[in-house]
């Protein structure tokens, strides 16, 4: 890549991270709710569900308008609105108010992943190793969700929720700052005409195995830490360690997959990892002691492989509609895990929390059963430019 085309897609890596750590930060505070406002589990997991359910909703139709129009003026605002919305969320006493805050979070986040997918897309030229540095930015996000939440939350209390809105205000620069240098990157390149048919067969069936994945993420995401408290002991901490090693692995899984795809073909890799999200979330609820932090970690391994992956497949299944492409597989089938949270918590509180976590298992199976048949794409030729609404498109592809 040249550095006019380095400089966005590095831009938007940081951007997402920024943008992440809010995905992450509201599993990071459930145990918090739990043990300053007495939240039960479904109460608690209700908190994710209102994070997730108007994100779903409003997903599709910031995909769809980004294939239509450029809005890269939605980058800084909806990094705003989600650091906003999480710590206002933590700061007010009333559960539908915090219920309010963290929606219009998930907002800010549906509105974010669209339109800056499409622009990673067109920065990386086709490359399944930039895109997954791209997915790296988000992931490294997440991870830093349960320290960061840590560190503030854990030394000040929920009141001191606010400081969390810091990482928006950096986001927010830095997504002007890319959006500065991709129109620099626009101005220097031509006009490709857009090309490709959209095979929407293979992309409902990827979106249900990415479904199914991420319905095992923000399980385990919900309430990992405090399963772990369970089963080794310790406090707060043991718990965030946990939840920690479960983001972690996206800083190597998201890069990895990319290079393997480069090396064994995506769909290959992207089976593979379901058949060791298996195995691994059945170690997660079965194995004893300090044997689950390890299992947590393969669990990240088989739920971040596929993940860019998930991301360039969508969009070469529907190279005319990447923008409804990406917010499929990088936002609504993300955030609609959260729409069985609180099946999870009810199930928590009337049984106990292995049991809540079983069905999880089973998941990852259905995923790649999905995925059977599946043949890969074939990619349009690679962008050169950033330019109007038909050069936008060409390139998005």
């Amino acid at each position: 890549m040249t550095l006019t085309h380095d400089r966005p897609l590095v831009l938007l890596s940081f951007g997402h991270a920024c943008v992440d750590v809010y995905q992450g930060a509201v599993a990071a505070l459930v145990p918090y709710f739990v043990a300053e406002r007495a939240y039960g589990y479904a109460a608690a997991s209700g908190v994710v569900l209102a994070a997730s359910l108007l994100s779903s909703l409003v997903q599709p139709l910031f995909g769809a308008l980004t294939d239509r129009w450029a809005l890269s003026w939605l980058l800084p605002l909806s990094t705003l609105t989600a650091g906003a919305g999480v710590a206002l969320g933590g700061v007010t006493d009333s559960y539908s108010l915090t219920l309010t805050a963290v929606a219009v979070s998930g907002v800010g986040i549906a509105a974010y992943h669209p339109e800056a997918a499409r622009a990673a897309r067109a920065a990386a030229r086709g490359s399944h190793t930039a895109m997954g540095w791209f997915s790296l930015g988000g992931n490294v996000g997440f991870a830093l969700a349960p320290p960061l939440v840590w560190a503030v939350v854990g030394g000040g209390g929920l009141g001191a929720s606010w400081l969390l809105a810091l990482p928006a205000m950096a986001g927010a620069a830095l997504c002007g700052v890319a959006v500065h240098a991709a129109g620099t990157a626009r101005a220097a390149g031509g006009r490709t005409a857009v090309a490709g048919t959209d095979d929407w067969a293979s992309f409902l069936r990827l979106t249900g195995a990415v479904v199914c994945r991420s319905v095992v993420f923000v399980g385990l995401s919900t309430f990992v830490a405090l399963y772990v408290r369970e089963r080794v002991g310790g406090g707060v901490a043991a718990g965030m360690a946990a939840l920690f090693v479960l983001y972690l692995g996206g800083a190597v899984g998201t890069v990895a997959g990319g290079r393997l795809a480069d090396r064994y073909g995506r769909l290959k890799v992207v089976r593979r990892s379901y058949v060791l999200t298996v195995l691994a979330v059945a170690g997660v609820v079965l194995a004893p002691g300090p044997a689950v932090y390890l299992f947590v970690a393969l669990t990240s391994a088989g739920l971040y492989v596929p993940f860019s992956l998930h991301i360039t497949l969508g969009q070469d299944y529907l190279p005319r509609r990447v923008g409804t492409a990406s917010g499929v597989t990088l936002g609504l089938a993300v955030s609609v895990g959260g729409l069985a949270a609180p099946a999870l918590g009810a199930l928590a509180d009337a049984s106990s929390l292995r049991t809540a976590l079983l069905p999880l298992v089973a998941l990852p199976a259905v995923g790649r059963l999905l995925l059977c048949g599946l043949r890969e794409p074939a990619p349009p030729p690679a962008p050169h430019a950033l330019g109007s609404r038909t050069a936008r498109d060409a390139d998005a592809r």
